[in-house]
């Protein structure tokens, strides 16, 4: 899963970035509002961590570009402590949901994780396909109640497979979703991925549908 981050402090950038790689997702980052608003129009991103005190272009204007624009991924907007006006008018722009500084990353990850399952029509925080149980919090991945060792590729594949389960996921879009913007990208690795995926996982679960991509094919 892709994240980007939008904060123009070097600091807190840094380590917004660091706990949601830690977490194991794919983090971009921008420091000001006019890249941040190119990149949420270009990539492809599973949800938007925004800082509404940005240089260029602010926050607010950032969000209401790309809602204009249809972009629709969950953004979770950055509030100083008291600006209630902020969080109304975010939240009215098309903000998914806001945190106000300062806060415990602990929280921030749990916030883009619900957003994110929110997003995909999923509640919980486990994602299930038969006897495969994915933990959101935890990162991991059990198969009958056993731990799955993965890669941290394979992890991610798998990861947006569950969330989007019964659906069509073309290689490009997989591709778009795994790996950073500055990444070397090559749809021809998700077929290795996938290749992995179904040696460790229950048989037929990762459909290949000619033509058209990948899915998850969960039994009642």
């Amino acid at each position: 899963m892709r994240i980007l981050v939008v904060e123009d402090e070097p600091l807190l950038n840094a380590q917004l970035r660091a706990a949601l790689e830690a977490a194991g997702y794919v983090v971009d980052s921008a420091a000001d509002g006019r890249e941040a608003s190119f990149m949420g129009e270009v990539e492809a991103y599973d949800a938007v961590v925004l800082d509404l005190g940005l240089p260029q272009v602010d926050g607010l204007s950032v969000l209401k570009r790309w809602r204009a624009a249809s972009v629709g991924m969950p953004v979770l907007i950055l509030t100083a402590r008291g600006d209630w006006h902020e969080k109304v008018a975010g939240i009215d722009a098309g903000a998914d949901d806001y945190l106000t500084k300062p806060f415990h990353m602990e929280e921030l990850l749990a916030r883009v994780r619900a957003l994110i399952r929110r997003a995909a029509g999923q509640a919980s925080p486990e994602l299930r396909c038969g006897a495969v149980v994915l933990d959101t919090r935890g990162g991991r991945v059990t198969v009958d109640g056993q731990l799955l060792g993965l890669t941290s590729h394979e992890f991610r594949v798998l990861a947006y497979l569950m969330h989007h389960r019964g659906e069509v996921v073309s290689r490009t879009e997989l591709t778009e979703h795994i790996y950073a913007q500055d990444h070397d990208r090559d749809s021809n690795t998700i077929e290795v991925f996938v290749a992995r995926l179904r040696k460790k996982l229950p048989p037929e679960l990762i459909e290949t549908v000619r033509g058209l991509g990948y899915r998850l094919v969960c039994p009642p």
